[in-house]
């Protein structure tokens, strides 16, 4: 299953790559274009206009700067300029204030659950208040130190041979077993079944080029998070000697896991990722694995064929436990245990957890432990707590309002689909059936998840991360055999984010992300369409991106394009691949076009079809400027002002390394630079930055 996201989220049980003050009205003049004395044109902006329309907010602006050279600065650049990023954030901007306006709803619900003592017992309000009450209750954490924890450390000294390594393994209450990945999902070439798959997984750090590279920053990432693990061990007991030696010994392991691993470019190629085969062949080709003992203890019996997503990884895993010593195994194992549960383990234990990550992040203080605590609930509870807040937050109006805005976009893309030139009459009629076949999901699930299996408690917030994570791989493991869940959710409803599912062929935006800015029912048709328009606009070309356009109407992994049309996409898409190559945000370090590929494939698309849609209105038809800006041009306001963002140097270089999504600087201008739609709405003139050379200009929709 290959799902898309807006913004990057990712799944526990699939990849994800994956997404505003009134003063007196004064005269509204358009942004024009005149020749100054040296021939060149300039760009002249409203000053100091007073403000009367809403959602886009004329105090964000730095208007010293000319949209037609760097509109993303245009745009937002006071608020770039008056707004720091927080101590306890490694970005900040409209996505984390909106976040923000949600966790404080959020945060009145949970503690309203944790201190109404009289929940009837098993409900969803008693589980949400009790595992919220747990993650704060810090003196108890501290008190209970490692008594919850001790068991299953206890479980992992007890493996004396490869025999009970595996059974540890296949267990599937067992809990941060690193190594690879195992679980339930659609088959991409089959999708109304489930299947088994197998892949790649088992590192700690953020990529397998952290274990690899030479450079600076790669070392001294190594080093930190040596240090992180010497001190791990020594408080779980070992001496100074002891617990460098465990260190190396799990370093070692994982940097040679990442050798075998393939790279995040590597593994957007989705057919090279499907390799399904018997499970005997399996079993002979990974025979250390002993993986008819993991579907047994699974309760996979009936299992007859596998999906291996990275074969040679596990080939390499399959040598491995036979090649490694038990006991540096063993230190593996007990490291990924604790590692995976320092929020839940006295303080020392999360400090350091967070030392390291100021190392890769550059945030310089811990989240509050409410935060924490927060999303913790969020991720374990995620529909019980969702229905909460949807029922404060969410109303059925603004569901339906959101769904009309799509079915507008649907039109809007059909009607490109349509008009494209290089696309044959066969590639079309295929593309329009991919397209009206879409599912829509708003808000949240129409059926929600039943947790009346999962016990929780106010005894032990560890205990309740350790119950959450059986209760959801007993709950991806049954899936097995079942119809498809077309209900089923990837994200929780109080998410900032969306994304489009390519097997279920689907786009789904949760009631998070349909506020303010991205949609607020107080403002104009453009900057709602430039804002939630090109988020769906966004998902919609999830769909008919590099890897999106692999799925047929039904989700299956299927080549429905003529050969030449695919070639004629694949050249298009390298021009878009090129463009974001050269983007360089800081010394050395560029964007890199193909694991970007299907995001910026998306933003361009998504911004292209909200366009189209937002001329259909009443609005667009008038051309009635808003506080000395037209239509058009609110519209890509709209579009900018929900990318605004500062970000730290380290968590930039390690978004570029890791995440598929640009920055926003170039998720705003890099689209921009393509649309004669948007030039002509600033006057933007061939040479400005804004623009493209007509031979190095994307067009695809």
């Amino acid at each position: 299953m290959s799902k898309y996201s807006f913004t990057g989220r990712v799944a526990l049980s699939a990849a994800m790559l994956s997404l505003a003050a009134a003063g007196a009205a004064q005269a509204q003049t358009k942004i024009k274009t005149k020749s100054s004395s040296d021939g060149k044109h300039k760009t002249t902006v409203p000053a100091n206009v007073g403000q009367t329309g809403t959602g886009i907010s004329l105090a964000n602006m730095d208007k010293s700067v000319s949209p037609c050279d760097n509109f993303f600065q245009f745009a937002s650049g006071t608020w770039l300029k008056n707004n720091p990023i927080p101590a306890a954030e490694t970005r900040w901007g409209a996505f984390n204030e909106l976040a923000d306006h949600n966790q404080a709803i959020e945060r009145r619900i949970l503690e309203k659950a944790a201190n109404d003592r009289m929940a009837k017992p098993g409900t969803n309000l008693q589980k949400v208040g009790d595992f919220y009450a747990a993650a704060m209750d810090s003196m108890g954490i501290e008190k209970a130190g490692l008594k919850y924890l001790q068991p299953r450390l206890n479980q992992i000294a007890a493996i004396n041979d490869l025999p009970t390594m595996q059974h540890y393994l296949a267990d599937p209450r067992s809990f941060g077993t690193g190594w690879y990945g195992f679980g339930v999902s659609q088959d991409s070439k089959n999708s109304t079944q489930y299947a088994v798959r197998m892949g790649q997984g088992g590192l700690t750090l953020p990529d397998r080029d952290y274990y690899l590279k030479d450079d600076a920053r790669s070392k001294a990432i190594r080093t930190a998070y040596q240090t992180y693990q010497v001190n791990v061990f020594k408080m779980l007991g070992d001496d100074q000697a002891t617990a460098e030696k465990n260190a190396a010994a799990v370093t070692r392991i994982e940097t040679r896991l990442a050798k075998a691993s393939r790279s995040r470019v590597a593994l957007r190629e989705r057919e090279k990722n499907y390799n399904k085969m018997t499970v005997e062949q399996a079993a002979a080709d990974y025979p250390n694995l002993n993986i008819p003992l993991v579907l047994k203890d699974s309760g996979l019996n009936g299992v007859k064929e596998i999906i291996v997503g990275q074969p040679e990884f596990l080939k390499e895993v399959s040598t491995m436990f036979k090649e490694e010593p038990l006991a540096d195994q063993k230190q593996y194992l007990r490291w990924h245990l604790v590692s995976g549960v320092t929020s839940a383990l006295p303080k020392a234990y999360g400090d350091e957890s967070f030392h390291f990550s100021q190392v890769l992040s550059g945030a310089k203080q811990q989240q509050p432990r409410w935060k924490r605590a927060l999303r913790a609930t969020d991720g374990a509870l995620g529909e019980a707590f969702g229905q909460l807040y949807v029922d404060e937050a969410f109303s059925p109006a603004a569901k339906a309002r959101a769904k009309v805005m799509v079915e507008n976009l649907r039109t809007a893309y059909a009607e490109r689909i349509q008009a494209t030139e290089w696309m044959s009459a066969e590639t079309k009629a295929e593309a329009l059936k991919k397209l009206n076949a879409f599912a829509v999901k708003i808000g949240y699930p129409d059926k929600w998840k039943d947790y009346s299996a999962l016990k929780i408690s106010r005894e032990s917030a560890l205990n309740n991360l350790f119950a959450t994570a059986e209760w959801a791989s007993k709950d991806n493991l049954s899936k097995f055999g079942k119809p498809i869940d077309r209900g089923e959710w990837g994200m929780t409803p109080p998410t900032v984010n969306a994304y489009y599912n390519s097997s279920m062929n689907e786009i789904v935006f949760p009631a998070g992300i349909l506020q303010p800015p991205f949609y607020d029912p107080k403002a104009d048709d453009a900057v709602n369409y430039g804002g939630i328009g090109a988020v769906i606009g966004h998902e919609m070309t999830h769909g008919f991106d590099d890897q999106g356009r692999k799925s047929d109407a039904s989700g299956n992994l299927r080549d429905w394009w003529t050969k030449e049309d695919g070639e004629k996409f694949m050249a298009k898409a390298a021009v878009v691949g090129k463009q974001f190559d050269a983007f360089s945000p800081m010394d050395s370090v560029h964007v890199n076009g193909n694991l970007t590929m299907g995001e910026n494939l998306a933003d361009l698309g998504g911004l292209t079809i909200a366009h189209q849609a937002f001329q259909k209105t009443a609005q667009a038809k008038a051309g009635k400027s808003i506080d000395g800006f037209t239509p058009e041009q609110r519209f890509f306001l709209g579009y900018a002002q929900i990318w605004r963002s500062n970000q730290r140097p380290e968590a930039m270089r390690q978004q570029i390394q890791t995440d598929p999504h640009s920055p926003g600087q170039y998720r705003t201008n890099g689209p921009l630079q393509n649309m004669p739609e948007f030039h002509q709405a600033f006057g933007c003139k061939d040479g400005d930055k804004m623009v493209r050379s007509a031979a190095d200009r994307a067009k695809i929709w």
